[in-house]
């Protein structure tokens, strides 16, 4: 196994890219890295994932894993309309991850970069006991978008899947990792999410609030609508795709249509992880690429978010994942 210094090397030799940013005044091998021009708001996020929390290994690859870190925690920048400038990395290592696991991770981590066009720029290693990657992610934006400044009459769009992610954890807690067909898209979702970076870029103008989907989205939305003093009212069928509806329907064991597209209904709402993107724009706004609409923001009330299904009305309870009330993986 290779010393501190060797797999530092590695590291910089598997972050190499050629992304170019004209910005990046100091990258990996000095004590800080330095950005500079830096437009408008300079946004900042970490998010952390730990063994036994956030994942089991049994689950996905090393390689996965990476990746799934390194969009999760580019997604905070997708919120905020931001442009990507830069990764930082701390992995905490047991004495299982070889030279070849760290390698893994890393390209992984590398390929997420290069989809939503940044790089690592530094980070750390560190011996530990269990397995857990840091991510801070830096990017700028002219104008961050905010979660308290949705107004009532906006029309509430996502980009991204609902859902689907939920369903590929439930999946894997039922014991079918390697289950293909239409589970398939459901696994791919919870292994290998998508930061939502371009489609926030370009609803930044319009955009009044934004959040991206990570913990569920009634509890997101939940978040959202107290900091903006809103009420929400979504739509059932626009929450439902044909994946998630498929997918539900296996995990559901043959139970009939009604219960299955509550199912669905339940994963869109209360799944996480699925690193869509929620943004409310104002009533009438042309549509922009890669959004579709879920609902609208209505007075706030007693009921702070439903979801219409036919005639009726059903509440919705700030459901989904809390570190600190949930349990972990």
């Amino acid at each position: 196994m290779s010393d501190e210094r060797a797999r530092v090397a590695l590291l910089d030799a598997i972050f190499a890219t050629d992304v170019v940013d004209p910005g990046l005044a100091l990258g990996i091998g000095d004590d800080c890295a330095a950005l500079t021009s830096i437009e408008g708001a300079l946004v900042v996020s970490v998010d952390v994932m730990v063994e036994g929390v956030h994942f089991r290994r049994a689950w996905l690859t090393l390689e996965d894993l990476g990746y799934r870190a390194t969009m999760g925690a580019l997604s905070d920048l997708a919120a905020m309309g931001a442009r990507p400038r830069g990764v930082l990395s701390s992995l905490a290592l047991p004495a299982s991850i070889d030279d070849d696991g760290l390698r893994a991770i890393a390209e992984g981590q590398a390929e997420a970069c290069r989809v939503s066009g940044t790089r690592v720029i530094g980070g750390n290693l560190a011996r530990a006991g269990e397995l857990s990657i840091t991510t801070t992610v830096l990017g700028d934006t002219p104008r961050a978008l905010r979660r308290d400044a949705a107004q009532v009459g906006d029309e509430i769009w996502i980009a991204g899947p609902l859902g689907l992610a939920g369903a590929g954890l439930a999946a894997l807690l039922a014991g079918l990792a390697e289950e293909e067909g239409v589970l398939g898209p459901a696994l791919a979702a919870w292994r290998r999410p998508q930061a939502r970076i371009a489609e926030g870029r370009r609803v930044a103008a319009i955009a009044h609030a934004a959040i991206d989907v990570s913990d569920g989205l009634a509890l997101d939305l939940h978040r959202l609508a107290e900091a903006s003093g809103v009420g929400m009212r979504l739509e059932g069928e626009a929450l439902r795709t044909a994946p998630l509806v498929a997918a539900s329907r296996r995990l559901a064991d043959g139970a009939d249509e009604v219960a299955v597209r509550a199912k669905a209904r339940a994963f869109a709402l209360h799944g996480g992880e699925d690193y869509a993107l929620v943004v409310t724009v104002p009533d009438g706004a042309a549509p922009v690429a890669g959004f579709r609409r879920i609902g609208r923001c209505v007075a706030p009330s007693a009921r702070p978010l439903v979801v219409a299904e036919g005639d009726e009305e059903l509440t919705v309870e700030p459901r989904g994942w809390d570190h600190f009330s949930a349990a972990g993986a």
